[in-house]
């Protein structure tokens, strides 16, 4: 796969996203959109991709949109630049969001905008002391966009998250993990490690159980109790369909080690 605003790498299950622009600041610009989708349609296809790590090059994780490019266009074509660019990106994002592999994202640098978002999305974030989370949309008059209105506030609350936007906010890597964007804080000269400990973890798990996790918190908020204890009872047994359950199941009545093989 060619690209030229991220690096791309599977290793020992692992899918390893670099965002690789660190001295434009890692934007979201046309090109960022469309690689974004293609890594994740990759990742939710491959079955060795059992768990994916996202991390950037550079002072930035991501400055967000590209101003210069917004600023250096026309201005009639903005809007149909917008929709165009959000298309890729939002697509490349629900499929993150939903496919079976859990996401983990490291940073220890500025994350703003859309980066925020894409945080928000993750299902793991761990940072370093340095980090922070800019808002950045008020700050031009934006409203948010790559999921920020859908994953922030279950990652947060309602509240905390509009004061974020509407008072375009720059938390620490503190904050982020006492609010309950980020997941854990480490030290800067472990941070790296610790992420990649985690998707190596993650990657000797149950990769399709834990894609059903997803998916049911996806939906828990939008369901009724009935409607999500139904989806939890379909789920439960589709996971016993599969061979890593199974297996599991058996190792266990047995007192034998459990080992998981399958996506």
């Amino acid at each position: 796969m060619e690209l030229s605003a991220f690096t791309f790498s599977v290793s020992d299950g692992v899918a390893h996203i670099t965002l690789a622009q660190p001295k434009r600041g890692n934007p979201f610009d046309a090109t960022f959109c469309e690689e974004f989708k293609r890594i994740a349609i990759e990742c939710d296809e491959r079955r060795d991709i059992r768990a994916v790590l996202i991390d950037a090059e550079g002072p930035y994780f991501s400055v967000g949109g590209d101003l210069k490019t917004f600023a250096n266009g026309e201005r009639d074509a903005l809007p149909r630049f917008i929709k165009d660019a959000t298309a890729n990106i939002h697509m490349g994002l629900s499929r993150m969001a939903r496919m079976d592999a859990p996401v983990i994202l490291a940073a220890n640098t500025l994350i703003a905008g859309g980066g925020v978002a894409m945080a928000a999305a993750a299902d793991f974030v761990l940072v370093g002391p340095e980090a922070r989370f800019y808002a950045a949309f008020a700050g031009i008059g934006f409203s948010c966009d790559c999921g920020s209105s859908y994953f922030l506030p279950r990652r947060v609350g309602s509240r905390k998250a509009f004061s974020f936007f509407a008072r375009n906010e720059n938390w620490t890597a503190q904050q982020a993990v006492d609010y309950g964007l980020a997941s854990e804080l480490h030290p800067a000269e472990t941070l790296a490690d610790a992420a990649k400990n985690l998707a190596e973890e993650l990657a000797k798990g149950p990769t399709f159980t834990i894609g059903k996790y997803k998916n049911l918190f996806l939906s828990s908020f939008s369901n009724t109790l009935e409607t999500q204890m139904e989806a939890e009872a379909r789920t439960l047994a589709d996971c016993t369909r599969t061979d890593d359950t199974w297996n599991a199941v058996l190792a266990v009545a047995r007192k034998e080690p459990v080992t998981f093989k399958y996506k």
